[in-house]
């Protein structure tokens, strides 16, 4: 695993953490000093302090207690080092919606016709990736999606026999959002991350998810992987569910890092998220994914998921997609990347921190269990609802 801090020497984080003896979550930010409890029954999830006018403001002035030192508390998020007795991290959201937004990059375009016109084969997946790129070229890079220029490639590769629908929500009006996993149902730093059992080619998509309140402000932003299960999606774009919602399948983390001046949306639309990938094996991947090539706007992401034609009331969290896509050759020539069980897959960059998870099967991850009614349940019974 790379050595990097897990999270920035300054910025407003806001989280959640699992406390021994403590039947709910509790929402905590970090100190220069440690990790602080700040759950009180003004803010008892973290859905309610993205809902404040200020949610950094308030966290910065929130009564706190000392929880623990990051590092051990991140050191005991991971499954296989997990103490009971101890602090360990969660999903840094509870209440949101958790939405994606699927083709925003270019290459992340290019990779979704493969997978389409590939049928989820690997071996066709090179001859094809030469074949569109040459046909479609720089173009893309400089489309606006929605405008006429890009309208008049949709013509040229309808007439082609190029056309597909990852090409119309990639350069077309509409955005592609859809539903990643239920509230409550993302993991955290260190978590197992899952791929389903029936999949041969999967990755990680490394990107940054936007935290969204219900009026449809942006207050903030976390880093996310978007498990991805590319054969499944490849056979059918009716698969989408299949390939994208199962259990463990998104992660979040480790923090989401509230807007405070000095955080802006701004710095969101400037990042570079690395990803590393370490297997098993001894195969290592990096990556990386710039913002500043992404082909909508964070802004009009979140305005086609949240508006007057569709409301959220607690929220919701937005992955923002990725211009990654591997193609690596990990065991035979022409095979490409998939991962192996006990990948270990970390997602960086210098304003959020290190998201951290081990790949293994959905059905080895451990189960959801804990939902929003019993979060509810607990928070009742602990006086804070």
């Amino acid at each position: 695993m790379p050595q990097q801090p897990i999270v920035p020497g300054d910025g407003v984080f806001v989280g959640r953490a699992r406390l021994p003896g403590q039947s709910h979550p509790r929402i905590v930010t970090v100190m220069p000093d440690g990790v602080f409890d700040i759950t009180s029954r003004v803010a008892p999830t973290v859905r309610d302090i993205c809902e404040m006018r200020d949610p950094a403001g308030y966290v910065q002035r929130a009564e706190a207690e000392f929880v623990g030192t990051l590092d051990d508390i991140a050191g005991n998020s991971w499954p296989e080092r997990h103490d009971e007795t101890r602090a360990s991290l969660l999903s840094p959201v509870d209440l949101q919606a958790v939405k994606a937004a699927g083709v925003t990059f270019v290459v992340s375009l290019l990779e979704r016709v493969i997978e389409e016109h590939a049928w989820g084969d690997k071996a066709k997946a090179d001859a094809l990736r030469h074949e569109i790129s040459t046909l479609i070229g720089a173009d893309l890079s400089r489309l606006v999606p929605g405008s006429d220029a890009a309208m008049e490639i949709k013509k040229a590769l309808i007439a082609r026999g190029m056309w597909s629908q990852y090409l119309e929500v990639g350069i077309g009006p509409d955005a592609e959002i859809f539903t990643k996993c239920q509230p409550m149902a993302s993991v955290g730093f260190g978590a197992d991350v899952g791929i389903h059992p029936i999949s041969s080619w999967n990755n990680p998509e490394p990107e940054v998810a936007i935290v969204v309140a219900s009026d449809g402000r942006i207050v903030g932003a976390t880093l996310g992987n978007d498990v991805n299960l590319r054969d499944v999606e490849g056979r059918s774009a009716l698969l989408l569910g299949k390939a994208k919602d199962n259990n463990a399948s998104a992660a979040l983390g480790p923090f989401v890092r509230l807007f405070d001046g000095e955080f802006t949306l701004d710095t969101v639309k400037q990042a570079e998220v690395t990803l590393h990938v370490s297997g098993p094996d001894g195969f290592v991947l990096h990556g990386s994914s710039s913002m500043a090539r992404i082909s909508r706007s964070p802004e009009a992401l979140a305005s086609a998921a949240l508006g007057a034609h569709h409301q959220y009331p607690d929220g919701m969290v937005l992955y923002l997609g990725t211009m990654f896509a591997p193609v690596e050759d990990r065991d035979a020539p022409g095979g490409g990347f998939t991962h192996k069980i006990g990948d270990v897959v970390s997602i960086s960059t210098p304003a959020l921190g290190m998201l951290s998870n081990t790949v293994r099967h959905t059905t080895a991850c451990a189960p959801w269990h804990y939902g929003a009614s019993q979060l509810m349940r607990d928070l009742s019974k602990a006086g804070l609802l």
